[in-house]
């Protein structure tokens, strides 16, 4: 397996991982609401309306909302696809742009100073290695290159 594949993999399974705890642990945590969007459909989840009219949400709405961005409205669902898309790219021997990985070590390290302690830090250490596959790519181009030239 190349260097860049391994570090691809790793950066993905980081990025799975962080995902499908986060939405895991908000299972463990708010199973009561969730299980309430089961049984009062799934626009109870964010209601659209103030509750009576009245000026203020309710607590329930309220609770309703941060459940929802706190699971599957939150980073977690974009995260595990951009995981799964990294680990199938890796596989391919696509290399993925050092943008991307910029992109997720910037966010991930202003999440983790705005929210302390949290595991954001970790998304920053998978965009990190985004970055190091995208630099190993170029390198191995411009050595190609290189014996082009010589030869």
């Amino acid at each position: 397996m190349s260097t860049r594949k391994r570090l691809l993999r790793w950066a993905s399974g980081i990025m799975i991982t962080l995902g499908a705890g986060h939405l895991s642990l908000l299972a463990v945590f708010a199973w009561a609401d969730i299980v309430a969007w089961v049984d009062q459909g799934m626009w109870a989840a964010v209601p659209l309306a103030l509750a009576d009219g009245a000026a203020d949400p309710a607590g329930e709405s309220l609770q309703n909302q941060v459940t929802f961005w706190a699971g599957p409205g939150s980073f977690a669902v974009p995260l595990i696809l951009l995981g799964c898309l990294v680990w199938h790219l890796a596989g391919r021997g696509v290399a993925v742009p050092a943008g991307v990985g910029w992109g997720l070590v910037v966010w991930c390290f202003i999440g983790g100073v705005l929210l302390v302690p949290s595991p954001y830090f970790a998304g920053a250490v998978a965009g990190a290695l985004v970055v190091l596959a995208a630099r190993q790519d170029d390198r191995s181009r411009a050595d190609g290159d290189r014996e082009n030239a010589l030869t």
